[in-house]
């Protein structure tokens, strides 16, 4: 299960990194419907890394605390993107770029099946609310792009 722990630590790391992209978004967004979204998105991911990071302890591990560095880097490049053009549209694309790529993550790591049946209901219960947010983001975009 060493193999899975690791996993699940990676996918609570990209989560980790998503609500601070949620939350860096609403900080550039004007718009008040989009920031006031964006922050029940960050909400609802810091309770999926909650959830993940319960799952990490049960089985041993320790809770993650400051997602990857890959995400700050892409947190670092998104920073000096959004210099660039309207805040709205610019929070829109970036948690939609963000929400695609978690999304996927979690789908490619549900094929694992060494798994155990109680973590793979924690990464199943995690991946439904971030398909959740990968559906409102594609709206978010159209709607702001």
């Amino acid at each position: 299960m060493a193999d899975g722990l690791k996993t699940l630590e990676t996918l609570t790391d990209t989560a980790f990194d998503s609500a601070i992209g949620y939350e860096k978004a609403a900080e550039k967004a004007t718009n008040s419907g989009l920031k006031t979204t964006l922050i029940e998105q960050a909400g609802k991911r810091r309770q999926t890394v909650a959830t993940l990071n319960a799952e990490i302890q049960r089985l041993g591990g320790t809770a993650r605390t400051d997602g990857s560095t890959l995400g700050a880097a892409h947190r670092a490049f998104t920073s000096l993107a959004d210099a660039f053009g309207d805040s709205n549209e610019r929070a829109a694309e970036r948690v939609e770029e963000g929400e695609d790529y978690i999304e996927k993550k979690f789908r490619e790591a549900l094929e694992d099946k060494s798994f155990t049946p109680e973590t793979r209901a924690v990464i199943e219960a995690a991946h439904r609310e971030i398909s959740e947010g990968e559906r409102l983001t594609d709206r978010l975009e159209a709607q702001f792009d």
